[in-house]
């Protein structure tokens, strides 16, 4: 193009020369087309590769993130990675732009310094003000008119960007009620989607910048270019008033266009070389942020945790123990020998506990808060390591979970019953959706299907359903997975008496041994078997005679009123004395 511009530059100069001339424009704007075009696809093919990038490392990072309750134990167990989301959505995004653009910003900087400066050692070294202004405004009017509504995309964009980081933020927030579902291949599919549908979008904002491109490009680039090389003809080919006609040849002229043109290149490759140190240096950093947290994935899903420890006694009193590790072996039973119930802060809550439960028993656990009742849970669901002992469960389909604030996940109102199932795995268990509303008959919410708008119907269900409904509907989750266990964790607190007695009742008429955490007496009777902590470390284990304890609670309370009663008595009492000295 610069040895183009030299030519029409040097027919200026030459009388007569007006056909040639206009053959050259005319060879300018052919040659324009493949040019605009390579530019536009050198910009789409960087963003493609952007694309490709992060596509690559998301995917590997969610097949990290969401096996072996890495999700879990990164942000629980481990003090290194504060915000996994945020590395996972915006840095890796960000890594992925950067190093795309790096041969632009640099490579290719560096590549036109040599190539112009070469050009330039060989060589040596503007008109109608008004009429440029006309054809610049109008050519501007035509771009915007076929300028696509970039805001509007750009606002969708990020509508998605913040759709994909707050899935990850629910993540994060109910990681231990996933955790303990074993949901974790069902959130993997939840943010494949919701990734794939952001990438769809980009994707089709990419094809509609290329012509957009292009049409920009050929505007500003070389018919403005053009305009104004056939502008400053017109001095050269037609009288105008106040300006000398030019008839000699321009060897000199020619030299000063192609020279001012390669140094105004070579002028900006070297800048772009010096603001390209910023862009390097902000790779590295994205780069130490990505690398950072596959590292810590790795380290968590071997075991290896890095985290502060608050504990609210000396640490070098537990340093054995936290030291520790114990064993884990596959059973149909479940029994703790002599393992130590230490909080991730440090805090060793029980020494060594021992208990067990076999089919047909059901174990209730009680005690005051901060005891270690809901910390024995996560050690046997796998959350909190082992750090002592033996312990002896069954695999993790066959122990099933149920906290006080159940967990409901972006989906439709069908799986919420099957989760972490599928609708795959509902058909192959052969279950319908008749078999579904029949358990919802079970816990009396079979109404929901319909107020609801359906079993396909897809809502925000922590904020459509109410505190009882959300505990019926995780109690129709159980019945549906029918196992062997099931931990419930003040799980019906938000339910009458007679729904609970339904509920419990049904539980172990499927065969589902129960391990429940509750201070509620109605539930005593549907236990055998009592784990009680005392919060100082120290616990009993021992058969449940619910009648004989109603009997005693009964009779501690009626104690407890009559000494309440006390302080009055003797007050009324040191009050006779003193009538009974005063009349004597």
């Amino acid at each position: 193009m610069f040895t183009l511009a030299s030519e029409l530059t040097r027919l200026l100069q030459v009388q007569g020369k007006i056909r040639d001339f206009l053959l050259g424009i005319v060879w300018w704007m052919t040659v324009a087309v493949p040019a605009t075009y390579t530019n536009s696809m050198l910009t789409y093919m960087q963003s493609k590769l952007a694309i490709q990038f992060r596509t690559r490392l998301t995917k590997h990072m969610h097949e990290q993130y969401l096996t072996d309750m890495t999700f879990y134990t990164v942000g629980n167990l481990d003090d290194r990675i504060k915000n996994a989301d945020q590395c996972i959505t915006v840095d890796t995004m960000k890594f992925s732009t950067s190093l795309s653009e790096l041969y632009s910003n640099l490579a290719k900087p560096i590549l036109d310094v040599f190539i112009y400066n070469y050009q330039l050692s060989r060589n040596i070294g503007f008109e109608g003000v008004f009429i440029a202004s006309v054809v610049i405004q109008v050519s501007s009017a035509v771009m915007r008119k076929y300028t696509p509504s970039f805001g509007k995309m750009v606002a969708e964009e990020q509508r998605l960007e913040g759709e994909f980081r707050f899935r990850h933020s629910r993540l994060i927030e109910n990681a231990e009620e996933i955790a303990l579902y074993d949901g974790q291949q069902i959130e993997k599919n939840v943010l494949d989607r919701s990734y794939y549908a952001l990438i769809k979008h980009v994707n089709r904002v990419f094809r509609i910048r290329v012509p957009h491109g292009i049409l920009e490009d050929f505007i500003i680039k070389y018919f403005w270019g053009a305009c104004g090389l056939v502008l400053c003809s017109v001095p050269v080919f037609f009288p105008v008033a106040g300006i000398a006609k030019l008839t000699n040849a321009g060897g000199r002229t020619e030299s000063f266009v192609t020279n001012r043109r390669l140094l105004v290149s070579s002028s900006d490759a070297v800048g772009r070389i010096l603001y390209s140190y910023k862009e390097v240096t902000e790779l590295a950093g994205y780069t130490s942020r990505v690398i950072g947290l596959l590292d810590v994935f790795e380290d968590v899903k071997a075991g290896q945790y890095q985290k502060r420890l608050v504990s609210s006694v000396s640490t070098e009193s537990n340093a054995k123990t936290l030291q520790g590790r114990g064993n884990i072996v596959q059973s149909e039973n479940i029994e703790f020998i002599d393992v130590p119930i230490v909080s991730p802060n440090g805090d060793v809550l029980v020494p060594k506990l021992t208990f067990h439960v076999k089919p047909g028993m059901h174990l209730l656990i009680v005690g005051p808060n901060g005891c270690g009742k809901s910390s024995l849970f996560r050690i046997l669901g796998g959350l909190w390591p082992v750090y002592g002992g033996t312990l002896h469960k069954p695999s993790h389909r066959d122990i099933f979970y149920i906290p006080q604030r159940p967990y409901l996940l972006l989906g439709t109102l069908r799986d919420q019953i099957l989760y972490p199932d599928t609708i795959e795995d509902m058909h192959k268990r052969k279950v319908t959706d008749d078999d579904l509303l029949e358990i919802l008959k079970v816990v009396q919410i079979e109404h929901i299907v319909e107020r609801e708008g359906g079993w396909d119907s897809e809502k925000e269900w922590m904020l459509a359903l109410s505190g009882g409904d959300k505990q019926r509907i995780a109690m129709a989750r159980l019945f549906y997975h029918s196992p062997r266990y099931a931990i419930l964790d003040e799980c019906t607190s938000a339910v009458s008496m007679d729904i609970e007695k339904i509920m419990y009742t049904h539980a172990t008429e499927l065969g589902i041994s129960l391990l429940t955490v509750s201070h509620r007496p109605s539930l005593w009777k549907y236990h055998n078997f009592i784990l009680q902590y005392d919060g100082q470390g120290g616990y009993v284990f021992t058969k449940l005679d619910a009648q004989k304890r109603l009997a005693l609670q009964e009779e501690k309370t009626a104690i407890e009123q009559k000494l309440v009663e006390v302080p009055k008595l003797q007050a009324r009492l040191q009050e006779l004395m003193e009538i009974q000295q005063a009349e004597s």
